[in-house]
């Protein structure tokens, strides 16, 4: 999460005296101060010596430059003209999904892929990153929560993808094709928020890239052991402050996916659901956080996956195909 600290240097009313008042309320960073009751807290800044600075200035500056961020108003042309010339779509390597999707991932979205422990998702993750890495000549962030990420497995994809043996010439393929993925293990959702505000912050560089630097798919394998275990540790009162967290993450991937044209793909679990069905995790909140929503299902010790439509931007939900993998 981003540090109330960091935006001392281009707003100086958030000073010490700023970050210490938040700090004796268990503020430490914009999101904390976002989910705070700022009801509550200008209350607080009454009671203080330097009730008008802390009240009038400080909170006040906070909320403006939070404000400040939101994208303007774009119409439906601009909508159109940034779809067709800046968000791609970027290949998973599996025919059976780009079928599926249209060609593969957009940029600019976030894809979750849904499905039960032993379904696969892993493997889809890890083939997107290789066929990125290969095909695209991007750049691939791979946030792992549940040390699933195999080097070797990717390793197997690239040789597949680009008909290289570990002979001289395809020794260079892989190693820039593993350079180009970015791993990252996470095991709580505070330092994810750390990554991708750090990606944020770098972000902007990339345009001074060449093609092969830039990012252009970013994956959170999976997002639901990051959320879940908050959940579970939270009484009624601590409800509230696990949605505002989830809707938080959930903002600020669809943030990066947009403003930066990257493709954001994530993974959830299932859970029980009405008559023994499952359904995706992390509920009604988490819904309505991704563009495009696949169930994914498969049997264990098969390599045929089924992959349905749950949620789509542009088609009909429903639509389903198998694949192997």
């Amino acid at each position: 999460m981003a540090p109330l600290k960091s935006l001392e240097a281009e707003h100086p009313v958030i000073d010490s005296n700023f970050q210490t008042f938040c700090a004796s309320h268990g503020i430490f960073s914009v999101e904390e101060f976002l989910i705070h009751d700022l009801d509550e807290l200008a209350g607080a800044a009454q009671q203080h010596p330097t009730c008008e600075k802390l009240k009038q200035q400080g909170i006040t500056e906070v909320l403006s430059t939070i404000d400040s961020q939101h994208q303007p108003w774009l119409n439906g042309m601009e909508l159109l003209d940034d779809v067709l010339h800046n968000k791609h779509v970027l290949s998973t390597g599996c025919e059976g999904i780009d079928l599926l999707l249209g060609g593969g991932l957009r940029e600019g979205q976030v894809t979750e892929l849904v499905g039960p422990s032993t379904s696969g998702k892993t493997q889809v993750c890890l083939l997107s990153a290789a066929n990125v890495a290969t095909k695209h000549m991007g750049t691939v962030v791979y946030l792992d929560t549940g040390n699933s990420f195999s080097p070797e497995r990717i390793v197997h994809f690239v040789g597949d993808i680009s008909n290289h043996a570990f002979d001289q010439a395809g020794q260079r393929v892989f190693q820039k094709v593993m350079n180009n993925i970015l791993c990252h293990h996470v095991f709580d959702i505070f330092t994810m928020f750390n990554l991708l505000h750090q990606l944020e912050f770098s972000l902007p560089s990339q345009f001074q890239m060449q093609k092969g630097e830039q990012v252009r798919l970013l994956i959170v394998d999976s997002i639901s052991s990051l959320i879940t275990p908050i959940l579970g540790n939270s009484g009624s009162q601590g409800i509230y402050h696990w949605r505002a967290l989830m809707i938080s993450a959930g903002y600020l991937l669809k943030k990066l996916a947009h403003e930066h044209n990257l493709a954001v793909l994530v993974t959830n679990h299932t859970v029980g659901g009405e008559k023994g069905i499952p359904k995706p995790a992390l509920g009604q909140t988490w819904k309505s956080i991704p563009h495009v929503r696949l169930l994914l299902s498969g049997d264990q010790g098969n390599s045929t996956r089924t992959i349905s439509v749950l949620r789509h931007s542009s088609m009909a939900s429903g639509k389903s195909t198998r694949f192997t993998i």
